[in-house]
């Protein structure tokens, strides 16, 4: 009964981490980035990504592959705006990947030994009808949670309150139910202690990305001097989105419900790509104005991020050296920000 529980609640972790994913996850594909995952800590450099993940036991399990750069082999994809939407995209199928390979070396560490393979019986992990109706759940989620259930608030506040049904206060009262129910999620899931523990593994990646990017040593010491505030941050990304849809709504003269709704799945893309510039320019000119835009994201990253231990670090540093050896094998050339 014991054993169930704690795959339970192996499972359940996962799950929440999957909604977070777009949270957790930092970077581009021209810069070194990272995402937390179970545990763990996954690393990114153009032409290569690792994860490192500790096992209950202290045993730090490393994985590493190759990866493909999409703008180099299509120059469209590079793109401004466009690539914004190919890079995230990218960057969440990898991400997924990583939480699923955490997922199951944790479900692994949990099997009593005598039914481990080989010679016992089928080693537990994420299966792929699994892993897919994850995806489903997450994207359905997505779109009930934070396109659906603003707009019908807001529309029910327009029935109650006529003014409220003008072109701009309208899409401004739909932005802030919507910033107000992400901002509920990401507060009630850092209740969870086991998601915190996800969060601290996120200040470790950011920790080690800051001291990798100002040429530092990669050492426990000398990585727990940085801030874990990083600006290319996917919490940051994703408070960009929120603030930009808003004044992009605005530009769009609709007045049904089914439209509007149809309107916010049909930008999406766009709102993505414009944000990422934002983001991209934002970790580039840390004075600028665009800075400004991308600091609420920065201010949240006190919920998405926390202080990690030593260990939490090390993690984080066996995944950079590891993707960083394996790009160094494939001639990457890397560029900071």
């Amino acid at each position: 009964m014991r054993f169930i529980l704690r795959c339970w609640r192996t499972w359940c972790r996962f799950l929440v981490a999957v909604q977070l994913l777009p949270a957790l996850e930092g970077g581009e594909e021209t810069l070194v980035g990272g995402q937390a995952v179970l545990e763990g800590v996954m690393m990114r450099s153009p032409h290569a990504w690792a994860i490192a993940c500790r096992k209950p036991s202290g045993q730090v399990m490393i994985h590493s592959e190759p990866l493909e750069r999409l703008s180099e082999k299509h120059r469209w994809m590079g793109w401004p705006v466009i690539r914004g939407v190919i890079t995230l995209g990218h960057a969440m199928s990898l991400g997924f990947r990583a939480l699923k390979y955490s997922a199951t070396v944790a479900l692994e560490e949990l099997q009593p030994a005598d039914d481990k393979a080989p010679g016992g019986k089928k080693k537990i992990e994420i299966g792929g009808w699994v892993a897919t109706l994850n995806v489903i759940f997450s994207v359905g989620f997505f779109i009930f949670m934070y396109k659906y259930l603003p707009l019908v608030a807001a529309t029910e506040l327009k029935q109650i309150d006529p003014a409220l049904g003008g072109q701009i206060i309208f899409n401004l009262v739909d932005g802030i139910i919507r910033l107000a129910l992400f901002l509920l999620f990401i507060w009630a899931t850092s209740l969870w202690p086991d998601i915190r523990r996800v969060y601290e593994y996120h200040g470790a990646e950011h920790k080690t990305v800051f001291a990798f990017e100002n040429g530092d040593a990669l050492n426990a010491a000398a990585v727990q001097r940085y801030s874990t505030y990083h600006p290319r941050c996917g919490t940051s990304f994703l408070m960009t989105v929120m603030i930009i849809s808003i004044m992009v709504y605005m530009l769009f003269p609709v007045t049904t419900f089914w439209a509007r709704f149809a309107l916010r799945l049909a930008l999406l893309p766009v709102i993505t790509g414009i944000s990422y510039e934002i983001i991209r320019f934002a970790a580039k000119h840390r004075g600028s104005l665009f800075a400004l835009m991308t600091a609420p994201g920065l201010w949240l990253q006190r919920i998405t991020t926390r202080p990690p231990s030593d260990p939490q670090a090390e993690c984080a540093i066996q995944a950079l050296d590891q993707a960083m050896s394996l790009e160094k094998q494939r001639g990457g050339e890397l560029v900071i920000a």
